[in-house]
C-alpha cells in the first residue's frame, strides 16, 4: 500500500481527506513533522483559510523546503484548494502575499458587483463543473458534466496556460485544476464531491502507483 502524508498546518479538516484517501485503499497519515514529507511516497496538502496564514503556519513549522524539495524531485503531490493557490507565486488576498513560487502566476479574487457582475456571490460555494483543457488519467471514467464541490473567494491566473487541466465558470473562466509533471492541485474538494471526487482520487491513487 502506497503511504501518503496529508500535510497538517493547523487548518482545515483534515481527517475527512484522511477518510476520503483511505476510502480508495491509500494509506494515509496526517502529520506535521518536517521528516514524514521526505519517507512518504506523496504528498497531499489539503487548504482552508487565509493565504498569508497558510504561509505562515508552513514556515514557522518548517514545512516550506520539505514541500518544495518533494515536489521539485518529482514525488506525487496533490493540493486542494488553498493548498493549489500557495503553489504560486503570490496572492492578493490582505495585500501582496508571497507563495511557494513553484508556479508562475497570481491569486486573484472573484470580481465584485463593483466590476459589473452584479449577484455574483462570494465566496463561489457549492457544486460546479470542470471542463478539461486534455485527456488524464486522473479524470478517467469521470463524465463530462460531473459536479465537485467548491468553497473560495480567490482563483489562480497561471502565467503558463500549458499548467492548465481543468477549468470552471463563476463570473469568470478560472483555472481549477493544473497539473505539471508530478503535481496536480485542485480548486474544489475531492474529499466533498462525492462519486466524482472518490473516482479522482481512485484515479490519484493509481496515478502515484505507477510513479
Amino acid at each position: 500500500m502506497r503511504k501518503v502524508v496529508v500535510v497538517d498546518y493547523g487548518r482545515g479538516n483534515l481527517r475527512s481527506v484522511q477518510k476520503a484517501l483511505e476510502l480508495v485503499g491509500l494509506d494515509a497519515k496526517i502529520t506535521r513533522e518536517p521528516r514524514d514529507l521526505d519517507d512518504a511516497h506523496a504528498v497531499v496538502l489539503p487548504g482552508v483559510g487565509a493565504f498569508r496564514d497558510c504561509m505562515k503556519s508552513l514556515v514557522s513549522l518548517g514545512l516550506v523546503n520539505p514541500l518544495v524539495r518533494a515536489i521539485e524531485r518529482g514525488k506525487p503531490f496533490l493540493g486542494i484548494c488553498l493548498g493549489l493557490q500557495i503553489l504560486f507565486d503570490e496572492s492578493e488576498e490582505f495585500g501582496p502575499t508571497p507563495g511557494l513560487g513553484l508556479l508562475a502566476g497570481q491569486v486573484r479574487r472573484f470580481p465584485s458587483d463593483r466590476d459589473g457582475l452584479a449577484g455574483l456571490k462570494i465566496p463561489h460555494m457549492g457544486w460546479n463543473t470542470v471542463d478539461l483543457t486534455r485527456e488524464s488519467p486522473l479524470f478517467r471514467g469521470i463524465p463530462a458534466g460531473a459536479h465537485f464541490y467548491f468553497v473560495h473567494s480567490y482563483f489562480v491566473e497561471p502565467c503558463d496556460r500549458d499548467v492548465v487541466l481543468g477549468l470552471t465558470e463563476y463570473g469568470v473562466s478560472f483555472a481549477s485544476v493544473v497539473q505539471k509533471d508530478r503535481l496536480v492541485a485542485t480548486q474544489f474538494h475531492p474529499e466533498k464531491s462525492q462519486n466524482a471526487g472518490l473516482r479522482f482520487l481512485a484515479n490519484f491513487r493509481d496515478w502515484i502507483s505507477h510513479d
